[in-house]
């Protein structure tokens, strides 16, 4: 758990302080009425996150693939994809 923590109004007021930490290797917790709800991170978590994000979704399309699990073309996923927008919208 991260000890740091500040309210948006406090990481609103002192941001430069935060990017400070964070590039420091201290990362902050932003809550909102007590929730966190974003943090300022170094760089470098916040590049190995995403690069573990991509490397499961990869891992969990290899593991489909190989169910014989069903493949869909580009032009499938975003036709389903705007047809969700366009439903949600409405």
């Amino acid at each position: 758990m991260v000890e740091n923590t500040a309210t948006v109004r406090e990481a609103r007021a002192h941001l430069a302080e935060r990017i400070n930490r964070a590039e420091e290797g201290i990362p902050t917790v932003i809550t909102r009425n007590g929730a966190p709800v974003a943090a300022v991170v170094p760089i470098a978590d916040f590049e190995a996150l995403e690069e573990a994000a991509d490397l499961m979704l990869a891992r969990e399309a290899e593991a489909v693939l190989a169910e014989g699990g069903h493949t869909v073309t580009m032009a499938e996923l975003l036709a389903d994809l705007f047809t969700e927008r366009d439903d949600e919208a409405e």
